[in-house]
């Protein structure tokens, strides 16, 4: 293992490595539930806000713009802990959700079960009760 791979892996230097895009994948999951909210994409100004503010900010790459988790819908993140994986390429973050996280209106993005049936497969709804109304939240 060279030095710079022990330093990264076994080191306290922060370092995240981004990818050719410039950016590193974010996973958020509840403080008091352990759920898995969402998983997002964070390029260095998002990690950087989001570590200076306690908020949860995050890169959109459909339309390639920073954007703070409940700007429009008000379900903000709070940041309660932010953890690096071991060789800086992805961010765990530890909310306190404010409403819901997903932007159908649920609480998780995660709504959807993958079952094997019948030789192939189908998706079953789970937890996919809705908190609020896209529609209305978005005005789409």
């Amino acid at each position: 293992m060279s030095s710079e791979s022990s330093d990264i892996e076994e080191g306290l230097s922060f370092r995240p490595k981004f990818d050719a895009n410039g950016l590193v994948t974010c996973v958020a999951t509840d403080i008091a539930t352990s759920d898995v909210l969402m998983v997002a994409h964070m390029n260095e100004e998002a990690l950087r806000k989001t570590i200076a503010t306690g908020e949860a900010w995050y890169f959109s790459r459909s339309r390639q713009a920073l954007w703070r988790k409940g700007e429009t819908s008000g379900h903000v993140q709070r940041v309660v802990e932010m953890r690096l994986d071991c060789d800086q390429d992805a961010v765990w973050i530890r909310v306190e959700q404010t409403g819901a996280a997903c932007h159908t209106g649920r609480h998780s993005c995660f709504y959807r079960r993958i079952e094997n049936a019948d030789g192939g497969v189908r998706l079953s709804f789970v937890d996919a009760a809705r908190q609020f109304d896209p529609k209305t939240v978005y005005r789409k």
